[in-house]
């Protein structure tokens, strides 16, 4: 009797034990194994080379200059973008398919882009690489509000406890560049760091088509130094407000009214998302945001050469 006693305990233990285990749940296309790739020929004016540009989703190759919509279930986009600006058709490509491991993962740099036309344009623009749940709509016609054309998060009720991933990273010292195209290029005081972060949000459409949002969860870590591959790292969601953690810095509050996400909203029309106030840390989220970049700030501002790799993004319950 004792020892069957002791044989049920165990077993009983060992149940416990797994049941108490977190789980892994990885985000679709996250393993970065599949990749879209796209063959696109720039404007004479601008020398019309056939360049290639990537997008995470089913393997598959699209020739030509078209539109990039989202196929095969991928919630990811990606900064790289073709561009179309009075009728001249350029591209822009900052993120790249790498080798990890027996797969490949996700790579973003920093990098200027130059675009020379004689006797039209001469301008160089710093592009930061970046990868974010939601999407982009093409081809962009300016590099104005750039935020205006990506679609920022995906719709999304669960709460998990982190944000995990692999990732590697190249860190250069040193000021930052800033480069809007218009103007010439400027050296920025300040280093920059690449930055991964999840905000879970709960949002709501007013009578006006405007959309407000709540913070309900957020998770966010900028990082500045050299590194190889760390796999299976974790970033931990605090819910509710957070402004009194022992770990919170300026960088995870609200976003700022002034430089707002997008959505759509229920008329199609792509709206700021005003993030307005904390949530209750028991709240039940509408939507999740995931994203990691190459770099930390004001668009067209950033340190060239800053790489960050990342592998396997999953949430953890």
């Amino acid at each position: 009797m004792k020892k069957f006693l002791f044989t049920v305990l165990a077993a009983a233990s060992v149940a416990a034990t797994c049941g108490a285990a977190d789980k892994v749940e990885p985000i679709k296309f996250g393993n970065f194994d599949q990749w879209v790739t796209r063959n696109i020929k720039e404007s004479a004016v601008i020398g019309g080379k056939t360049k290639t540009i990537y997008e995470i989703g089913p393997t598959k190759t699209i020739d030509g200059a078209q539109a990039y919509v989202p196929a095969g279930g991928s919630p990811w986009a990606t900064s790289n973008v073709y561009a179309k600006v009075m009728g001249v058709v350029k591209t822009s490509n900052a993120v790249f398919p790498d080798v990890h491991g027996s797969g490949k993962c996700v790579k973003m740099t920093t990098m200027l882009e130059h675009v020379k036309a004689v006797g039209v344009v001469n301008m160089d623009v710093l592009v930061n690489g970046s990868i974010f749940l939601g999407r982009l709509f093409e081809p962009v016609s300016s590099t104005k509000n750039p935020y205006s054309k990506m679609e920022m998060g995906v719709p999304f009720t669960k709460r998990p406890r982190f944000l995990q991933f692999d990732y590697k990273l190249n860190a250069p010292t040193g000021n930052r560049t800033q480069a809007t195209g218009f103007s010439a290029q400027k050296t920025v005081a300040g280093r920059d760091y690449a930055e991964v972060f999840i905000l879970l949000q709960r949002r709501w459409e007013d009578a006006k088509g405007n959309i407000h949002a709540a913070r309900v969860g957020t998770g966010r870590q900028r990082f500045g130094n050299t590194t190889g591959w760390v796999n299976n790292y974790r970033i931990p969601v605090w819910y509710g407000d957070i402004t009194k953690h022992a770990g919170y810095q300026s960088y995870m509050g609200l976003i700022d009214k002034s430089r707002p996400y997008y959505a759509r909203n229920s008329k199609g029309k792509m709206v700021p998302v005003i993030e307005e106030q904390w949530d209750n840390a028991n709240a039940t989220p509408t939507h999740l945001i995931v994203m990691a970049s190459s770099g930390c700030g004001t668009a067209y501002i950033g340190t060239i050469g800053m790489t960050l790799w990342v592998d396997n993004m999953a949430l953890v319950y």
